[in-house]
């Protein structure tokens, strides 16, 4: 666990790698409950038999939900201490380059990208690399923008 305890420490944090998130299991509840809070039921997500004859031999995570993964795993990896607020700002590019089988095990890889003075605090740019315990291939590749007020 990485702590960057002022504005000074995370720009001088710029261009280098944070570490990693510890593993996190995604289950078929969690995909269900995503289901639900979006209204994707599409059933390569939520029906396990049907999945099972599917292109993916069992049901995959959303897209979505790996993304919506990142602040989970970033606890484990790093953390501003003393900020006032963090807001997320958007995302830049996402590209999911492989499925997220349920039952698999993810964890992120953090690259604090650039750092830059805002009127609102630090705007702050990472590269987020979701892997799959086992994989080959990244389940998720962004670059999130947030803002830290420190």
């Amino acid at each position: 666990m990485i702590e960057i305890n002022s504005a000074e420490d995370l720009v001088a944090a710029a261009g280098t790698h944070l570490g990693y998130s510890d593993w996190y299991e995604v289950t078929q509840e969690k995909v269900n409950l995503f289901a639900d809070a979006t209204g994707d039921h599409q059933w390569i997500h939520v029906d396990p038999e049907r999945a099972a004859k599917g292109p993916f031999g069992t049901t995959i995570a959303h897209g979505y939900l790996t993304l919506s993964l990142i602040p989970v795993l970033r606890q484990s990896a790093w953390r501003a201490v003393g900020t006032t607020m963090g807001v997320n700002y958007g995302t830049d590019k996402v590209r999911f380059p492989a499925p997220v089988p349920v039952g698999s095990k993810v964890r992120a890889g953090f690259e604090l990208v650039e750092v830059k003075a805002s009127s609102a605090g630090q705007q702050v740019v990472e590269k987020v690399t979701i892997e799959i315990d086992g994989g080959e291939k990244p389940v998720c590749i962004a670059e999130t923008v947030s803002v830290l007020v420190f």
